[in-house]
């Protein structure tokens, strides 16, 4: 991990002096997630009302009114309403400045018990109008707000002991990812939640859609996963070190909720292979490979860390840039990886040398190959033909069938690839969106937009100038990119677009639009479906 966690002790009142905040902004969310982005800035969770589900970096948290969170620049913050509820809060972000030779601090932690009052959300409210307005005055407002708010949350921090910070029906949940081999029942779990065991099943469900043995379910089969990856082991060993004393039962179970025989799971898991990027992840999924060791993350690699996690023995950093290179090989060095997969672009000095000190190291040639060229180099050095060559036929004919459903739908309609970073906007930043928009699809460019010089970066009025029908939108999450785009989204050059006046505008997210590979190539045309259509593709699961 490239950031640590957040670690903010409970100081007393005087550390403050020593303090300044600066708010930057307020958002109000209603009913609305938050894509997993990343902070610049301190953060603040203020929930209203309702209930929901928070990842900051790799740790999941529950969203309540009774509980405020916070966090720290550099770490990814998501947010998912819960199911069927409602969610209505506030995203304070700020700067944090001080005299850090005294070593002063935040005195709050990542998850803070406290007593809601209204005064709480008064505040909110008048932060969240100031921050909007016009005036400098109104504005300087808002900075008071902001200071008063703080005051209200430390003064009513709830002192008394909160175990894990977690609530009770999440300590049980984490006793079940702890004791999973144990004989585990309704009763006791309810039990340790304190609340009866009618009410335990109920509330379970609802909180984290699926019942309580389900969740134990999935933790026993994913835990044999990764005993799975260890070579030498037994099934009879597996089946009992995660709670099944009859090993037949437990291959009934793993085969019902994997897809796969616990044996043929076992085979394909044999050879430790590391994919070094998610690109080469992609690649490998396609060939039906589940590597021993990839990137994984819930902001840059969201789908393959919320699909493949459990699968995935050993997660590499997927901090932007390979940054933490030398993490990652230090990671490698105790798994003796067989063959490590990676791009020719991507690696830094020295770092194909300390690579190659650990196993063979295939690197792929990028820039002047496509993705099939890719692939199939990919399924050789892996002795996969076979399976490229069947992932590609069926791959074509799903696009043959798709373009067909999307020219009847948009006729003689242009579409545009649009993506704002920083304060810039570049059209069809990467080459994975031209080719499945223009190449595989054959979907209409603009006039004036040759799909073959994609990556531009443009002024919002040429926009204006190609004139659009559709545009798909791409937006960095990231604050300086959010920030920028909120203010381009009130302005009369984009509200004046031909797609934003005729309301087809569509949100795209970096995974899978940013990434080049088979798989991401697959679920950028179930996307386009999704979007353009209306329909939702049921997508392959290696």
């Amino acid at each position: 991990m490239h950031t640590t966690p957040l670690d903010l002790e409970l100081q007393t009142p005087g550390s403050l002096d020593h303090l300044w905040f600066k708010l930057h902004s307020v958002e109000w969310l209603y009913n609305s997630g938050m894509e997993q982005q990343l902070t610049n800035s301190h953060v603040l969770l203020f929930v209203k009302q309702g209930t929901g589900s928070l990842t900051i970096d790799l740790e999941q948290y529950r969203l309540r009114k009774e509980a405020v969170h916070s966090v720290r620049p550099g770490q990814t913050v998501g947010i998912v309403p819960e199911a069927g509820g409602e969610l209505e809060m506030y995203v304070i972000s700020f700067d944090m400045i001080g005299d850090w030779t005294k070593e002063v601090r935040l005195p709050l932690k990542v998850e803070v018990p406290v007593y809601p009052n209204a005064q709480m959300f008064i505040l909110c409210d008048l932060m969240y109008s100031c921050c909007r307005h016009t005036h400098a005055l109104e504005r300087f407002r808002g900075q008071s707000a902001f200071h008063e708010l703080l005051y209200e949350l430390i003064k009513n921090i709830r002192q008394e002991p909160w175990v894990n910070s977690r609530s009770a029906l999440e300590q049980s949940r984490a006793y079940i990812e702890k004791h999973y081999s144990d004989n585990l029942t309704i009763d006791q779990l309810a039990s340790i939640a304190q609340i009866s065991p009618k009410y335990y099943v109920d509330l379970f469900k609802k909180t984290y859609g699926r019942s309580a043995i389900d969740y134990l379910t999935e933790v026993r089969v994913n835990k044999a996963k990764q005993l799975m990856a260890q070579s030498g082991v037994r099934l009879r060993d597996i089946s009992h070190q995660v709670g099944y004393n009859d090993e037949f039962y437990f291959s009934r179970k793993f085969k019902k909720e994997v897809g796969v025989s616990p044996t043929v799971y076992m085979k394909s898991r044999r050879k430790r292979i590391v994919a070094y990027s998610p690109h080469v992840l992609g690649q490998l999924l396609a060939l039906k490979v589940i590597p021993y060791a990839a990137p994984l993350h819930p902001k840059w690699t969201a789908y393959y860390y919320k699909m493949y996690r459990a699968d995935i023995t050993l997660h590499l950093s997927a901090y932007r840039a390979n940054q933490d290179w030398e993490a990652n090989i230090h990671a490698l060095v105790q798994a003796a990886p067989d063959i490590i997969i990676s791009r020719d672009d991507s690696l830094h000095p020295n770092e194909r040398e300390r690579l190659e000190q650990l196993a063979p190291v295939f690197v792929i040639p990028w820039k002047d190959q496509t993705w099939r060229e890719q692939l199939m180099l990919t399924a050789q050095q892996l002795g996969a033909e076979q399976e490229a060559h069947g992932w590609l036929t069926d791959y074509d004919l799903k696009v043959s069938q798709i373009k067909e459903m999307l020219h009847r739908s948009l006729g003689t309609e242009t579409i545009l690839a649009v993506s704002i970073h920083k304060q810039q906007c570049r059209i069809c930043p990467v080459r994975g969106m031209r080719d499945v928009l223009y190449h595989d699809l054959q979907l209409l460019p603009p006039l004036g937009f040759d799909p073959e010089h994609y990556n531009l970066t443009v002024p919002v009025e040429r926009l204006d100038e190609l004139d659009a029908d559709r545009i798909l939108l791409n937006v960095c999450q990231e604050e300086e990119t959010l920030r920028y785009w909120q203010s381009l989204e009130a302005s009369p050059q984009w509200l004046n677009l031909k797609a934003v006046r005729k309301n087809q505008v569509y949100p795209i997210s970096s995974d899978p639009w940013r990434e080049y590979s088979a798989h991401a190539s697959d679920r950028m045309v179930d996307d386009l479906m999704r979007l353009l259509c209306g329909l939702d593709v049921v997508s392959r699961r290696t």
